[in-house]
């Protein structure tokens, strides 16, 4: 009886405490995509007159250069412009495109990991951070100089932009370097990356945002999705994957905070060793399994029981796939990234439409968490809030962008 009664314990006490900190681990995750997302909407609003790289990439996807301004005039266009119908041709063309060309990529990556090129994974994710941070961010950079008129000499402006490059992708994928560090580097990663994808054709994003919601659903629901193949070879083997991905973990953890690690979806029997003259005592912890990220996803289990050895568990613990000893939830940066370009398409409108559009994203993801809190079984992250965010756009544009006007034009509203 005894034995069944600390066999069940550790179960309640993990069912309770995923609710009890979830809101705890909402905030966590909402602050860094709050941030990254006011910042693409600030270089939006900043570089959209200064910029002409946007109607230069549009021209490549686009054969004419007439795009719509907006959704009130929408059924005009359509029943009289063919250059829109050539539009969203070219736009579901792209989006399709490059969906096929991540699913591509995503099972090559599945390929090279299962032959444990762990490596090589690296070496191609640290480059590719390495050229956004100075390719894009040297170029979006010498717009905000441009823009604001700051002094500095083209030497200067190569030493900085190295050094921050160069340390950036350190602190990205070396462990050793400060969480705060990695966390900041990952934002602006999501920055630049997102403010690029504003730069794309109206039509071209949203139809971009759809698919790429759909690809999230697919690729982590489906048995043979890419990302779930991934997260199921890399929790068989017990190794963390080579991914750009953001912790939601305290930077500063005080003593005493509850520890969480994850782990494959099956019984864990765990032999505490309470001193040298007692027998083992073994018990298994319920796992449930709780993940946000397009990229990774891992089950959650209860805290280690205290026992006399305070390093029982360690090994453990610092094996978790994706998390560290903190045990904390992870995003992928895609959902950053996609979550700004929602956002910074709105800002391209105005800032009515932006607010509805964050709303309805934080909304989003506030859904997914704790779906998966109560149902424990991985969620893309990126369906629900792209969707309510998509429908939360049209409404304003169509609906209450009317509403406002009319209310202020009657002097009904100030």
């Amino acid at each position: 009886m005894d034995d069944r009664s600390a066999d069940s314990d550790p179960v309640t006490a993990g069912e309770s405490s995923i609710l009890d900190t979830l809101g705890e681990d909402v905030i966590r995750i909402v602050s860094p995509v709050s941030l990254c997302m006011v910042l693409v909407v600030l270089l939006v609003s900043s570089l959209s007159s200064t910029n002409d790289l946007s109607s230069s990439i549009s021209s490549l996807f686009l054969s004419s250069t007439t795009t719509p301004t907006s959704f009130s005039s929408l059924n005009l266009l359509l029943l009289g412009s063919d250059s829109t119908w050539e539009e969203i041709k070219s736009a579901l063309v792209t989006a399709l495109s490059f969906v096929v060309v991540v699913t591509l990529l995503t099972f090559l990556l599945v390929l090279l990991f299962y032959f444990r090129c762990t490596n090589f994974l690296r070496i191609y994710m640290g480059i590719s951070s390495l050229f956004v941070l100075s390719f894009l961010g040297g170029f979006i950079s010498l717009l905000l100089i441009s823009h604001l008129k700051i002094p500095i000499d083209p030497f200067t402006f190569a030493i900085l932009l190295f050094n921050l490059s160069v340390v950036g992708v350190f602190a990205v994928f070396m462990p050793k370097f400060p969480i705060s560090m990695n966390q900041g580097y990952l934002v602006a990663i999501g920055v630049l990356t997102a403010y690029w994808f504003t730069m794309l054709p109206e039509w071209t994003t949203w139809a971009l945002l759809i698919a790429m919601s759909l690809y999230d659903l697919a690729a982590v629901l489906l048995p043979i999705g890419p990302l779930r193949l991934l997260v199921e070879l890399a929790m068989s083997r017990n190794e963390e994957i080579p991914a750009l991905v953001y912790e939601a973990r305290p930077v500063d953890p005080q003593p005493g905070d509850r520890v969480r690690v994850w782990r494959e979806r099956t019984d864990v029997r765990i032999e505490a060793t309470e001193n040298s003259t007692n027998s083992a005592n073994v018990q298994t912890v319920q796992e449930t399994r709780l993940a946000v990220s397009e990229e990774i996803t891992a089950p959650l289990i209860e805290a280690f029981p205290q026992t006399g050895d305070r390093h029982l568990g360690t090994e453990e613990e610092e094996d978790g796939i994706g998390l560290g000893s903190s045990g904390a939830i992870k995003l992928g940066l895609g959902d950053f990234i996609f979550y700004s370009v929602l956002v910074g398409r709105a800002a391209m409108y105005d800032y009515m439409t932006v607010y509805a559009c964050y709303l309805a994203i934080m909304a989003g993801l506030g859904v997914t968490l704790l779906l998966l809190a109560v149902y424990r079984k991985a969620l893309p992250a990126l369906p629900v809030s792209i969707m309510l965010g998509v429908v939360f756009y049209l409404l304003t544009r169509v609906l209450l962008e009317v509403f406002v006007v009319q209310c202020s034009s009657n002097l009904l509203m100030f």
